[in-house]
């Protein structure tokens, strides 16, 4: 009973094997598709003056103190005609944000601009439904959002705007940048992490007339495209991946414009990494549920509906990368007969395969792009993935069997290159000490297969088997430092 327990965990063990390379296979085609998208000039286009439709800018805030007036005064920035330009503050703040928000409007309304602020006595639906009720006061023919820690530049709207002249487009996405990508090394790994999701696969996606998402602010939609779609709905925890899908499957088009830079802040501590990610894991989960039965029963092309697969379901990834560390064990025990080096014969190919496709995909888009500080964080990556796999896993797996859930903000705190968060960064809800529980069980679980393979002699495979407790080392290691800052503050 013993050996067939080992041998169906070995049998999951390189069904997850296979699941990565196949996932690690589709990077490399991203980036063959990237190469041959890059030979396309992009044209820099600048917003005729015949074409000025009324803009309305919706700002969704909620407890921002440190980065609500900087977002309101760049959203009053903005380089369009007073009298077609509206400005939304969507407040939902329980803090001393409102107090903040409503100097920082009084003042840009006296100097002229439009801008209005709505306030709701509750949080149904959270930020789409923060962003659904001003659609329904919005006076815009075209809607822009930007989170809170984004700051657009002047000319964002006269760079995306002309591609509206095109009646069958409905959303412009740009592209982002990050402030504090060298504040640490956590930051460094985001931005290696988050880069190629624009320059790469939105690229790629937009270029061959293929399905990609609205990333929930930096964007522009046409606010016909919304309400055909359906309008905002929370049924999900990522809003803005169901409504491009739901506009999508309209008929709508979509446009990304990767000359279009708009500078945003990235997560400073690891609790508000795993936060983020856990919502875009559990979202994205919860939108493939709800939308690929429609989409695949759809008469749309086999490339639409694969890549729409691959997009929607990409977040599995960190399930089976738990998979494959909690079965990794009983694979080496079971097939310990074969030998201690023949039975790495199938291990570290498919291992090495799917790493090597996957660092090669952040590698090229780092080097092509001009981001060489960022390549040092590239050995990393695979370790720290690693560590964060259990604690995203947990969300993939809630994402598939329910829908909508609380919406948890990711903190900002106005951070520009290598400076350190204030104090009070740390007394924003950290949730750490669950995944700190966790983490510390894998680690320990991790070091069965070093001691297997000490007692075996198999020495080779030790330096690859040291790469699980190194990963869950570093996110706990990284988890009681930002506690120990919670505590100090």
């Amino acid at each position: 009973m013993g050996i067939d327990y080992l041998r169906i965990l070995t049998i999951i063990h390189f069904a997850s094997l296979g699941g990565l390379l196949c996932y690690g296979l589709h990077r490399i085609w991203l980036i063959a598709c990237w190469y041959a998208e890059r030979r396309k000039e992009i044209p820099a286009i600048r917003c005729a003056p015949a074409y000025f439709p009324p803009v309305t800018v919706q700002l969704p805030l909620y407890n921002e103190r440190f980065v609500a007036a900087r977002l309101i005064e760049a959203a009053a920035r903005l380089e369009w005609p007073k009298d077609k330009l509206e400005i939304q503050v969507l407040d939902d703040s329980t803090d001393d944000t409102a107090g903040i928000v409503d100097e920082t409007v009084e003042r840009l309304t006296r100097e002229g601009a439009s801008i209005r602020v709505m306030r709701r006595t509750h949080r149904a639906g959270y930020k789409a439904g923060a962003l659904q009720a001003g659609m329904e006061r919005a006076s815009g023919e075209l809607v822009a959002i930007f989170d809170a820690d984004f700051i657009p530049r002047p000319d964002f709207l006269k760079k995306t705007v002309p591609s509206f002249a095109d009646t069958k487009v409905g959303m412009v996405q740009a592209r982002w940048t990050f402030l504090n990508a060298e504040a640490s090394w956590l930051t460094g790994i985001q931005s290696l992490l988050l880069s190629p999701h624009f320059g790469i696969e939105h690229r790629v996606r937009c270029g061959r007339g293929l399905f990609f998402n609205f990333n929930g602010t930096a964007g522009i939609w046409r606010r016909t495209a919304i309400e055909s779609a359906g309008g905002w709905k929370s049924d999900t925890v990522t809003e803005d991946l169901d409504l491009s899908y739901r506009a999508q499957l309209r008929g709508w088009k979509f446009v990304y414009r990767d000359d279009v830079a708009v500078p945003s802040e990235l997560p400073v501590t690891l609790a508000g990494f795993r936060s983020q990610q856990q919502r875009w894991a559990k979202g994205s989960v919860q939108t493939a549920r709800k939308v690929l039965p429609r989409l695949l029963a759809s008469p749309l092309p086999f490339s639409v509906k694969a890549e729409a697969v691959a997009h929607l379901l990409a977040n599995f990834g960190w399930l089976l990368g738990t998979v494959t560390t909690l079965t990794l064990y009983a694979a080496i025990v079971w097939r310990v007969g074969i030998g201690p080096y023949q039975m790495l014969k199938a291990d570290l190919p498919l291992l090495a395969g799917t790493t090597g496709a996957i660092l090669l995909y952040f590698f090229a888009y780092a080097a092509a792009a001009g981001t060489d500080r960022t390549l040092r964080w590239l050995p990393m990556l695979p370790v720290f993935s690693i560590g964060m796999s259990p604690g995203i896993s947990l969300s993939v797996i809630k994402g598939a069997f329910t829908g909508g859930g609380y919406f948890e903000r990711t903190p900002k705190f106005g951070l520009q290159g290598s400076q350190r968060p204030p104090l009070l960064a740390f007394l924003y809800r950290q949730r750490a000490l669950p995944y700190l529980f966790i983490n510390v069980l894998f680690l320990l679980y991790s070091f069965l297969p070093i001691i297997f393979s000490w007692q075996r002699g198999t020495w080779l495979a030790i330096p690859f088997l040291a790469l699980f407790p190194a990963g869950f080392m570093l996110v706990i290691l990284k988890d009681l430092a930002d506690m120990a800052r919670v505590r100090h503050a």
